[in-house]
């Protein structure tokens, strides 16, 4: 099952909702190009919402660094949201869950940008 993803805007905030694989290849291009897509349109307060991706391999670590890289650089945040326990498990395991602010809920995430 590849990634598929779809972003909408909450109070000035853009949430990009993935869900399948975040893996070597597909998904992790997919994930790539909307990240900078976004920030070629001025968007800087980003939210991953995570709760429908079901796996992550390293590259697909390695991409969400690199969109938390790229949208840092680029003056804006990036949080993630509602990860599910294996994506949480693996992030803590990374240390990556002390890089990324993450939150549990869509409207924390949203006020959560100042």
């Amino acid at each position: 099952m590849s990634m598929t993803l779809a972003t909408r805007n909450v109070s000035g905030v853009t949430i990009v909702d993935l869900s399948g694989k975040i893996t070597l290849g597909e998904g992790g291009v997919t994930l790539r190009e909307e990240v900078r897509k976004l920030l070629a349109d001025g968007s800087k307060k980003i939210v991953l919402n995570l709760g429908e991706v079901n796996y992550i391999d390293s590259s697909g670590l390695g991409e969400l660094v690199s969109a938390y890289t790229a949208v840092k650089n680029a003056g804006g945040e990036l949080k993630l949201l509602n990860l599910t326990s294996k994506v949480r498990d693996l992030l803590v395991i990374t240390k990556l869950v002390t890089v990324f602010d993450v939150r549990d809920d869509e409207a924390s995430a949203v006020s959560s940008f100042a």
